[in-house]
């Protein structure tokens, strides 16, 4: 056929280093630049198989993330601007490593395994962050995309949740808003607006936020949104690509692991401050206080937030909806309890990454979930979004009901359902504080989390270490999972699991206890059983002090 010999054509022009393996994994394809113009071809190739199969259309973001600026990557977006399903996934590993000879071969399997019509039309959008490489790697996807005849459409700069969006849009005929930068800065602005209007007093400092844009396209989107807001948010950005690195000393992740602000921040005392991550797909707040010591307000601060405002206006509203937050493992154990015990809100554990966090949220009338990484989003149900439309059109409602209602609906308007989004979540949470006249500090007060210890022990396989329970719980190798229990019960408040790494031969250890002493000991003995039972390498593991 013409469109295998232009594919066969055009592929010598994105040839494959022999011997290169990659696989696809939850963040897609991500590795150093160099290495991945025939991935980005073929990533094409794929996108128009996929949008042939659904006849939908399909996106392509390229994008590393939080990773540095000489890394890049790719993924693919799914009709209603979800993941990628786990089966082609698959497809996607099989195709970026077969062999230059072997790829029209793989490639016809695909679509017979699939039995896809390549008369059928096919329709890609594409995005691109920042980096330097970005712009290379784009034309080559869009190489791929038109050696199987599909039609594209190139959105250049956005963000990675913007081109979530915009696929869902216009898979939904523009139901869920339209599909354009404007469009998604005007719906987040005026639900944003909507949800503050009738906030008493709100003074310039409660307006005021720094934010941190990691040098990234999340910096370039958020000016861009600035006249959209009207001035009801006065936004200070740090960190805006104007000479700083991508990610270098800045970023949500960063601030994470640092547990520190970034590079570039000026920050007062009691200040709202919050860093996006390089693709603006997840956030997290901090602050410093009166002594100067820093505080951080991650996913898991975040959901709490979030949950308990939701739960509150379905009290208000008498709507009798059920609401739950998703967790990993790697949840502070305060959180899940202030959830479950306080709050009296479902909380559900998953395995670690998002497809498991989002796939359970749809569970629920509403699903909320965030990674402690500051990644997450809030799901509604059909039914729910019905239930609460009707409420807020209902002439019969008393006030506090249709005001609670209302509410909801711009809530609703405000989250980007398709995925974790930096801009949307801020907004979110900024219209709450403002909701709930509450400060940072106040916020951070609603619970206080436990002292934890991450760490990390090489092993020469990591799959001998096997998981259940959420990944809570080792049923492999013999007698750890009975170690583990037996050092738990040492300490008070106590609690450790061990996974293996989704990447790399490495056991991860988390521990948590009543004080950072006890959690690091703790987190400590649980290596050394890891590294006696399941196989390590090197030098034992060290106490931290």
């Amino acid at each position: 056929m013409a469109q295998f010999q232009d594919v066969s054509q055009k592929s010598t022009l994105h040839p494959k280093p022999i011997g290169l393996v990659l696989q696809y994994g939850t963040a897609g394809f991500r590795t150093n630049a160099k290495q991945l113009d025939h991935i980005m071809f073929r990533m094409g190739l794929l996108a128009t198989l996929r949008s042939k199969k659904t006849k939908a259309t399909i996106g392509v973001m390229v994008t590393a993330s939080h990773n540095p600026e000489e890394d890049n990557g790719v993924k693919l977006i799914d009709p209603m601007g979800e993941m990628v399903t786990p089966l082609w996934e698959g497809y996607a590993t099989q195709l970026a490593n077969a062999e230059q000879d072997d790829l029209l071969t793989v490639l016809k399997d695909i679509i017979e395994r699939e039995a896809i019509n390549l008369a059928h039309e096919a329709n890609v959008f594409v995005g691109k962050d920042t980096r330097s490489s970005s712009a290379s790697l784009s034309q080559a996807v869009l190489d791929g995309v038109s050696a199987l005849g599909g039609s594209n459409k190139d959105y250049g700069l956005v963000t990675t949740p913007q081109l979530h969006y915009m696929v869902c849009c216009h898979n939904t005929q523009c139901r869920y808003g339209e599909a354009t930068l404007e469009g998604y800065y005007h719906k987040l602005s005026q639900a944003f607006i909507q949800l503050t209007k009738n906030v008493p007093n709100r003074t310039d400092d409660q307006k005021h936020l720094l934010v941190d844009g990691a040098n990234g396209i999340g910096a370039l989107k958020l000016r861009e949104m600035e006249v959209y807001l009207k001035k009801k948010l006065e936004i200070s950005l740090f960190n805006d690509g104007s000479s700083g690195k991508l990610n270098h000393q800045c970023g949500a992740d960063y601030v994470k692991v640092q547990q520190n602000a970034p590079t570039g921040i000026k920050m007062d005392m009691g200040e709202r401050s919050c860093s996006f991550d390089g693709d603006a797909d997840r956030i997290v707040y901090y602050y410093s206080d009166s002594e100067g010591r820093f505080h951080l307000l991650d996913g898991d601060k975040i959901a709490t937030l979030i949950s308990t405002f939701l739960k509150e206006l379905l009290t208000q509203a008498d709507l009798d909806l059920k609401i739950a937050v998703v967790q990993t493992a790697y949840a502070n154990g305060s959180s899940t309890h202030y959830l479950e015990d306080t709050m009296k809100v479902i909380v559900r554990c998953t395995k670690t990454g998002v497809k498991h966090l989002h796939h359970a949220a749809q569970e629920f009338d509403i699903g909320v979930y965030f990674e402690a990484n500051g990644h997450g989003t809030v799901l509604f149900s059909k039914a729910a979004e019905e239930k609460i439309q009707q409420l807020s059109l209902d002439s019969n409602s008393n006030d506090e009901s249709k005001r609670a209602a209302l509410l909801l609906q711009n809530t609703i308007n405000l989250i980007n359902q398709t995925v974790g989004d930096a801009i949307s979540d801020m907004l979110l949470i900024e219209a709450i504080l403002a909701i709930k006249g509450m400060t940072v500090k106040q916020w951070d007060a609603i619970y206080t989390d436990l002292p934890n210890r991450q760490l990390k022990v090489k092993v020469s396989d990591r799959r001998v270490i096997d998981t259940t329970d959420a990944e809570r719980r080792a049923v492999s190798p013999a007698g750890l999972q009975e170690a583990i229990d037996t050092l738990v019960k040492k300490y008070r408040q106590a609690r450790s699991f061990v996974r293996p790494s989704g990447t790399e031969d490495v056991v991860r250890v988390y521990a948590e206890a009543d004080t950072q002493e006890s959690a690091d000991a703790l987190a400590h003995e649980v290596s050394l059983a890891v590294y006696r039972l399941a196989g390590g390498v090197g030098d034992e593991p060290k106490p931290l002090r």
